[in-house]
């Protein structure tokens, strides 16, 4: 089974205390759970990935390093920004890197192997508990609700939530977001997580193989995931957690904050270009923002995509704006301590930063 997100990280940050003692090396049962100073420098080591590329002569692109939590259509604005030029438009040559995992993610960030990190805000809620010096800020919200569906193996046009208890159902890990919100809706319809049989140990991303392959009565599956169950009628989409939940911050884009307070032009010009994705997704069709970011899933054809971007846009999935309002953050602090996962609840002003996303709004 899989360690709890705020363990992994715990580790994470424990990993890099040995890095800096040993210089380098990386040393196993290292057992140390604070953040030690060395981790705010790490990402002065990792300077080539934001100097402007020379190719003969110098070129006005930065390169910024972006990891993201997994690649999947519920982040059409920001794809939107890839496809559409806007951030090369702002000036930043982005690489992209699929983390698979928010504890990845946060690694990725944490070691400077990433300039800016895409996942679940709720992973730099557990860094700052650690007492980090130079702390992951969240600085741009970009989905509003979960992006998760429930799928069962037959339709269930009466669905109701209490129809859970007692059965298997393939869950996500514990300690992150598609898990925590999914007991969030249990515990607001009466019921107790521990009332249902969920079942944690199956990796990201692999559910719906499972699911197919005969475990559990039901399974929370992402997009493509749910749609293309239906489509092999191996399942049915029978409840939307991002509408049963109400409005959550599931997702939002956090750097180091000394990464922020060095390049804070790039910070601005990246959130510049996620306001315009955001911008098109609120204003175009789902036919054309399928065929705009198209491109990213060469895998799935544009039907398809363009069924997921309806389901998505019909839920009012994404923000306006890109501002994480402290009412989120505190919501996303409650889910936490419902679930158990919350040892302290951190300042809003200490995990979060909206002066790029109102700038970008300028």
């Amino acid at each position: 089974m899989e360690v709890v997100l705020k363990k992994s990280v715990k580790k994470v940050i424990s990993m890099f205390t040995c890095i800096a003692v040993v210089g380098g090396m990386l040393l196993m049962g290292c057992g140390q759970t604070s953040v030690p100073d060395e981790i705010a420098d790490s990402s002065e080591k990792k300077e080539s990935s934001v100097e402007p590329e020379k190719n003969g002569e110098e070129s006005a692109l930065q390169k910024v390093t972006l990891n993201e939590v997994a690649h999947s259509i519920f982040y059409a604005p920001m794809y939107v920004a890839i496809e559409e030029g806007y951030f090369k438009d702002a000036g930043i040559d982005l690489d992209l890197v699929t983390g698979f995992g928010a504890d990845k993610v946060m690694t990725a960030v944490l070691s400077g192997e990433a300039d800016i990190g895409f996942m679940g805000p709720e992973t730099t809620v557990y860094t700052a508990n650690e007492g980090s010096k130079d702390p992951v800020i969240n600085f741009a919200q970009l989905t509003q609700r979960a992006g998760n569906f429930l799928v069962a193996r037959e339709e269930m046009n009466d669905f109701k939530w209490s129809d859970l208890i007692g059965e298997d159902v393939l869950g996500g890990r514990a300690g992150g977001m598609p898990e925590m919100v999914f007991e969030y809706i249990l515990k607001q319809n009466g019921i107790e997580p521990s009332e249902v049989n969920i079942d944690q140990s199956i990796d990201f991303g692999s559910t719906g193989a499972a699911f197919t392959g005969g475990q559990g009565a039901y399974t929370v599956e992402f997009e493509p995931g749910a749609t293309l169950l239906e489509q092999e009628k191996a399942g049915y989409v029978v409840a939307s957690l991002g509408v049963d939940s109400g409005y959550v911050p599931y997702t939002a884009f956090s750097a180091k904050q000394s990464y922020m307070k060095k390049h804070p032009d790039v910070i601005q010009a990246f959130t510049n270009a996620l306001q315009q994705g955001m911008e098109y997704v609120n204003t175009h069709t789902p036919e054309e923002i399928a065929a705009s970011i198209q491109p990213q899933f060469s895998e799935t054809d544009t039907a398809t995509i363009t069924t997921i971007i309806r389901r998505y846009q019909k839920q009012d999935t994404w923000k306006r704006d890109l501002v994480f309002s402290e009412d989120s953050f505190t919501l996303l602090l409650d889910i936490l301590e419902s679930a158990g996962q919350l040892e302290k609840r951190p300042d809003y002003q200490d995990v979060v930063t909206t002066e790029y996303a109102e700038k970008a709004l300028q």
